[in-house]
């Protein structure tokens, strides 16, 4: 198994009130889930003022998780324990759609034009369709040959999943088809103050951005955005 290291490219303000469950890029713009009751919004941001472009309040009653593109300008954000994946228009802000399904989410990716990858914090993925949401199947995550629990927040690229691992500093890239891990990302290097956090302000949120090959990662009310290359660990 490989073992990368981020190495900071640059740092970009985030926004310290920001509770972040899901990151996303598209067209080079910054999208952005947060949660808690009350105050779940999508957002979408520029990564690299931090300043607020838009944003749209869940209700009350949902708790915003995980985030991915659909194409076609939509977006699908997930809720915790409501049961409800939320399909936004990019333009407009606008809820256009209201997908069901059982359990709780955690993360969600793209892992094609077909088939999204989802988790609910446990060490499975399910594979669902990327219009509807029905489920078509799922594997075990297993580095070693142990479970790997608690995955959160995805990122899906060129055919490998990357996954936060949640109350940890660790991010695993997994083989969707084996769900066996092939790297593990080690960001407790990452520069962050953390005098100032609490027990829950944790790494989560985790973006590929096409143009530059890099990803954006920050943490749930981190006040920085950190640009990044995942490269060896010495």
């Amino acid at each position: 198994m490989e073992r990368l290291v981020p190495r900071v490219v640059a740092e970009h303000p985030h926004d310290p009130t920001a509770f972040t469950q899901g990151l996303e890029v598209v067209d080079g713009f910054l999208w952005e889930s947060t949660g808690l009751y009350g105050e779940s919004t999508l957002r979408v941001v520029d990564r690299t003022s931090g300043r607020l472009l838009g944003s749209v309040a869940l209700e009350p009653g949902l708790f915003g998780e995980g985030l991915t593109a659909l194409g076609d300008g939509k977006l699908l954000q997930l809720t915790w324990k409501a049961g409800r994946a939320l399909v936004w228009e990019a333009a407009t802000l606008e809820q256009v759609d209201s997908w069901a399904y059982g359990g709780q989410g955690w993360g969600a990716c793209r892992l094609d034009d077909d088939t999204l990858v989802v988790s609910d914090g446990s060490a499975g993925l399910a594979f669902r369709e990327a219009d509807g949401f029905g489920r078509t199947g799922g594997v075990e995550v297993r580095l070693d040959g142990e479970p790997v629990e608690d995955l959160n927040e995805l990122e899906c690229v060129d055919g490998t999943v990357w996954a936060n691992v949640w109350q940890t500093d660790r991010i695993v890239a997994i083989d969707p088809t084996t769900g066996r891990v092939h790297a593990e990302v080690d960001a407790s290097v990452l520069p962050v103050d953390r005098t100032g956090l609490g027990g829950d302000d944790v790494l989560n949120g985790i973006a590929h951005d096409p143009a530059t090959g890099r990803f954006l990662l920050t943490g749930k009310r981190w006040p920085v955005l950190f640009e990044v290359e995942f490269v060896p660990a010495d």
